[in-house]
């Protein structure tokens, strides 16, 4: 995980610092609403979280020759409330195809997942953090006056995740992985130079039920609804 990692940042710092002539396009966006999340058999738990997302457009696509542009970003998920809730860092980047009416493409993206301590009984477990390598595929249509209208669709499979230790002396066994996956859906509206847009995610972890997952502690549903503005330029 730490060699993808680091080779991903080594590729969106050259693609940024080679080809600053072709950034035609940027974005950069702030989305406020509720996460909702359920940890094995804990009560269900929901919170206020905020979610700064940016991108930029390092190299434009040519629809008439059907190459991609390559896009670069990252994002931030900061919860009110960080005792019940993931706080998350991603970076990301991918082709982009544009087709008439619809764009599609992937984002090879990592993300660093910082879990919240279980307590049980008024004894605490303290989680290690999650490191994610993620290929998500997403479509994308645009209609109405100028195509400023959009929805989007994007989901993958989650691959097996690395742990890390949280920093605490006494940590939980790392646990092992069955399945995962995360689906999102978005629709908003570009006013010029800015956009408004709502959107909704769905995410879920099994582990296996053995000793490395007490309680199943790390099994995970999260569901997160938000709605904000950005700023395209």
């Amino acid at each position: 995980m730490r060699r993808c990692k680091t080779q991903l940042v080594r590729v969106c710092l050259f693609l940024i610092a080679a080809s600053p002539a072709y950034c035609q396009r940027s974005t950069f966006g702030i989305d406020v609403g509720q996460t909702s999340d359920k940890f094995g058999g804990l009560n269900r738990v929901s919170g206020l979280e905020a979610d700064i997302e940016g991108q930029v457009t390092v190299l434009h696509s040519n629809p008439k020759k059907g190459g991609p542009g390559i896009v670069v970003g990252g994002e931030i998920r900061l919860p009110t409330d960080t005792a019940n809730h993931a706080k998350e860092f991603a970076i990301f980047g991918g082709p982009h195809f544009q087709a008439h009416n619809f764009s599609f493409g992937f984002d090879a993206q990592v993300r660093k997942i910082y879990l919240p301590t279980a307590n049980v009984n008024n004894q605490f477990f303290v989680r290690d953090k999650m490191e994610l390598l993620e290929l998500p595929l997403f479509v994308r249509y645009s209609f109405g006056s100028a195509q400023r209208a959009f929805i989007q669709v994007q989901g993958a499979p989650e691959f097996t995740p690395r742990f890390r230790s949280n920093g605490s002396t006494v940590q939980l066994p790392n646990p092992n992985f069955d399945h995962g996956y995360f689906i999102r859906g978005s629709a908003g509206y570009i006013f010029g130079k800015w956009y408004a847009k709502t959107t909704y995610e769905t995410r879920y972890f099994k582990f296996l039920s053995n000793p490395n997952n007490p309680l199943n502690l790390y099994n995970w549903r999260s569901d997160l609804i938000t709605g904000g503005v950005g700023f395209v330029f």
